[in-house]
């Protein structure tokens, strides 16, 4: 059988989700899932889930720089703990808009499922 007649499904991508595979193998159950689910609704699931991984690492960054005391980029006065809350929230939004850590990619795939199901038994 020649590679072109098996019959594989075409899904788009968008920059921070590839939906083509998943573990290097192609994810059919995703793809049927994104036919089932409108455009708005993806773009929300897209949304929800950077958000929900710049929350993530928000977490992270803080327990990270918690420990800091005294010189670094704010010294050690006391709007230190505000500005260095600031940056953390600001580097990890940039973080998660650039692609983050894998979490965002697993969070919108359990989304699209979620949703594609609840159309199928509504």
């Amino acid at each position: 059988m020649q590679a072109s007649a098996i019959n594989t499904p075409r899904v788009a991508t968008s920059s921070a989700f590839s939906v083509e595979s998943r573990n290097g193998r192609p994810d059919f159950e995703l793809a049927a899932a994104l036919q089932k689910v409108s455009p708005q609704q993806q773009a929300k699931a897209q949304k929800t889930a950077t958000d929900f991984e710049a929350m993530f690492l928000n977490s992270m960054f803080a327990q990270m720089t918690s420990g800091l005391k005294g010189e670094g980029p704010f010294g050690d006065t006391p709007g230190t703990g505000v500005w260095r809350s600031m940056l953390t929230e600001q580097y990890s939004k940039n973080f998660a808009q650039a692609g983050g850590v894998g979490v965002a990619s697993d969070v919108y795939r359990t989304l699209i499922l979620q949703q594609a199901r609840t159309i199928r038994t509504a």
